[in-house]
């Protein structure tokens, strides 16, 4: 199992991605199945290039599917460029096509039309990203430092209690009511999804499964090279609270050990009350904060207003739901390698 961070501020129990062969990933996360009436084989083949025919729910999963698939898949989006993911809604027609598709791929509590939509769909192979990794619940206010003071704590409790109580009842383990959905922006937890999704493909495509594995394994390496450079880039940085417009940085703040403080929840089409906008007002001056941060699908304007009250600086934060014209890179890889410029030049790196 390789180490995940370079800097010490990072070197916690959850900054771990294995590396082992994609039929051990169980212990990451259960494949989530469901029977199907079709008769299909499970070597899929449906696309219309005669791949294998994946649906991704919205851009972090078409990412996944695309890299660990290539050229044996065929991947389609139910989430278009430039549309906003949490309030999308389908069409039949797009509700019918998750019936027809080999695989889904999808991030349950994120869209609640495509939740529905798969639940009924009855296809017979869905690779359900929660499943892979674990949920937390943020608020708009995620303090990493102390998050990891507490995971500490937790870790040493957990040891103390399996010493204890032996083998626990074997189960996915993960409580997904009310948790943040965004956990592609921690490259730590998204490394553990591509994981489970290669296993999915395997699962799906068993003749191509070698291939699935090889290139589950390489995303998993450029993921970790990503996460020692974030962990390294925002290790001395002088300020650690950055702004957003929406709470989707969580798992961000978490890992490396920063402060986020979003305007918004985890919605972004929610208004902040005056109170919020105060209280942000109040941290920003007290902790220094030079630049309030907006995303290139949701509306700036609450951004900018704040950031002109206090005379700050507004970057953009790239939540990555999307590539556009306006992102600041052509995938995953390159939107969080600016995301990392971005906050390395807002909180004051050297």
């Amino acid at each position: 199992m390789a180490v995940m961070t370079a800097s010490p501020r990072a070197r916690r129990s959850r900054s771990r991605i294995s590396r082992m062969p994609l039929a051990g990933v169980a212990a990451l996360g259960l494949l989530a199945l469901s029977a199907c009436g079709s008769g299909d084989d499970a070597g899929g083949g449906g696309g219309e290039g005669g791949g294998l025919d994946v649906v991704a729910s919205f851009y972090p999963m078409e990412f996944l599917a695309e890299r660990i698939g290539g050229d044996h898949v065929s991947v389609s989006t139910l989430t278009e460029p430039g549309v906003e993911p949490h309030d999308l809604d389908l069409s039949p027609r797009e509700t019918a096509r998750l019936s027809e598709a080999d695989l889904v791929v999808y991030l349950r509590g994120l869209q609640p039309a495509v939740d529905e939509a798969v639940e009924q769909s009855g296809v017979a192979h869905v690779a359900e990203a929660t499943s892979f990794t674990t949920l937390e619940t943020h608020g708009d206010e995620v303090d990493g430092e102390e998050h990891a003071e507490d995971e500490h704590a937790e870790d040493e409790h957990a040891e103390d209690e399996h010493a204890e109580e032996g083998h626990a009842e074997e189960g996915d383990g993960h409580d997904h009511e009310g948790g943040d959905p965004h956990i592609w922006l921690d490259p730590v937890r998204y490394a553990e999804v591509a994981q489970g999704v290669g296993e999915a493909l395997a699962e799906a495509d068993p003749d191509n499964a070698a291939d699935y594995e090889r290139n589950a394994e390489q995303l998993v390496g450029e993921l970790q090279a990503l996460d020692d450079e974030f962990a390294a880039g925002l290790a001395d940085v002088p300020n650690r609270t950055f702004i957003t417009t929406h709470a989707a940085f969580g798992y961000l703040a978490e890992r490396y050990e920063l402060r986020e403080e979003a305007i918004t929840g985890l919605d972004p089409e929610s208004e902040p009350s005056a109170a919020r906008m105060r209280d942000l007002q109040e941290i920003a001056r007290e902790d220094g904060v030079t630049t309030v941060f907006f995303e290139t699908l949701v509306s700036d304007e609450t951004a900018r207003t704040l950031a002109d009250d206090l005379g700050l600086e507004t970057a953009v934060l790239d939540p990555v739901e999307g590539i556009t014209d306006d992102s600041p890179g052509a995938d995953y890889l390159e939107v969080m390698r600016a995301n990392l410029a971005a906050l390395q030049q807002a909180l004051g790196a050297r």
